[in-house]
């Protein structure tokens, strides 16, 4: 049967490779880290790491890895099944009240990645008496969660908040509504308005959801995301995140949320139902963590001061750098040809970032996007800095 198929197939690939939009994967030989060991693309061996998620340097923490190796003697390797059969350990449940009590919400229900938390979502809590109102720049297991439920679906233009309210109006017949944003949107690194999202909630009795995946651990006083960082950690009814960014890195998502909502997943969130639970060894390095977060500022200190340096130095060398003060610094370069090169001539520079091109970001607006992380010291940082600055030489050159 795939012969039949094969040309066409190889004539997508080919569209996508003539369009400057192919994305080869490096291979990393070493753990994550702020550096690490690459081969291919240009450049083989050791390099200043800027792309990866990894916002507190916990994915090759030693106290996080000495966790995950005690876990395994303890918990064992997998679970093997799904929760309501044979797969909750005590380990389950503890992270999941340590979740709920870090994020100030009733309860949470662990999944295997936030994109399966924001799918079972919509479904379960949903359908055609409903309303779902969604931000245009949302994540696409935002966008994929929507999908799979039959409720009526709005968009509102980027943090725009007359549109939104628009969107509240048209949409008063709805049984319920669901406001639904990221805390964080990662191409821009732009934060929600989560206090005016709120404030039009209230107003026009609709609940608000939000995917944190790229605050939690490091945005607001404590770390505990943009509702902290707003004040409006108890206004928020749903908070969906990921164990894999600054939570150590590895996999598993979660939705932390009011405890009614909370006790419909377990009992009809399809991802949850019939997906394996969560690996022992990863529920007990999160606790670890936690740990981490809840005694020291450390960590969020120094990737706040490695971010201000790299926007502060960036701007004054000529680079266009999106406003703001999260650590995704995203590079303007606007054409996706020029953003491809210049990636490759960094990494040939010792420095390895991605280009990010049409349909990742709208056209026109290709971009290099820059993440900072806690394992960075500043000379790692001013290095970067220099690397642009001679890439971008050679570049016009």
């Amino acid at each position: 049967m795939f012969d039949s198929v094969r040309a066409s197939v190889n004539e997508t690939l080919a569209e996508i490779t003539e369009a400057g939009l192919f994305k080869p994967e490096r291979v990393i030989g070493s753990p994550q880290s702020a550096s690490v060991t690459v081969s291919g693309g240009g450049r083989a061996g050791e390099v200043l790491n800027f792309c990866a998620n990894n916002y507190l340097g916990l994915a090759d923490h030693p106290a996080v890895v000495a966790a995950a190796k005690e876990a395994l003697d303890r918990w064992g390797y997998g679970m093997a099944s799904v929760r309501f059969i044979c797969g909750t350990q005590d380990v389950h449940k503890e992270l999941e009240a340590r979740l709920s009590a870090f994020l100030g919400q009733e309860d949470t229900i662990l999944y295997s990645s936030c994109f399966d938390a924001n799918g079972g979502v919509f479904e379960t809590l949903l359908d055609e008496r409903d309303a779902v109102i969604s931000d245009a720049l949302n994540h696409a297991s935002i966008i994929d969660g929507i999908r799979l439920c039959k409720a009526t679906r709005k968009r509102y233009a980027n943090r725009d908040m007359a549109e939104l309210e628009q969107q509240l109006k048209e949409t008063q017949d709805a049984r319920r509504r669901l406001i639904v944003t990221d805390g964080v949107f990662s191409m821009d690194g732009y934060v929600a308005p989560l206090r005016e999202i709120c404030d039009l909630a209230d107003r026009y009795d609709a609940m608000v959801m939000v995917d944190d995946s790229h605050a939690v651990g490091f945005v607001g006083p404590g770390g505990r995301g943009t509702p902290e960082l707003h004040g409006v950690m108890d206004r928020v009814d749903i908070i969906t995140g990921t164990l894999g960014k600054a939570l150590g890195g590895a996999s598993g998502g979660y939705v932390a949320a009011r405890r009614e909502i909370v006790a419909l997943l377990r009992q009809r969130s399809r991802p949850y139902l019939f997906s394996n639970s969560l690996a022992p060894v990863i529920a007990a390095a999160s606790l670890t963590v936690l740990d981490l977060l809840e005694t020291s500022h450390e960590l969020r200190e120094r990737l706040r001061a490695n971010t201000a340096l790299f926007r502060s130095a960036m701007t004054g060398a000529g680079f266009e750098i999106l406003p703001g003060d999260h650590p995704i610094a995203p590079v303007m370069i606007g054409d996706a040809a020029k953003a491809g090169r210049l990636a490759e001539l960094l990494l040939e520079r010792g420095v390895y970032v991605i280009g990010f091109s049409y349909p990742v970001v709208p056209s026109g607006q290709a971009r290099i996007r820059v993440q900072l992380s806690a394992a960075h010291s500043t000379e790692d940082v001013e290095r970067v800095v220099a690397a642009f600055i001679d890439a971008r030489a050679a570049l016009e050159a």
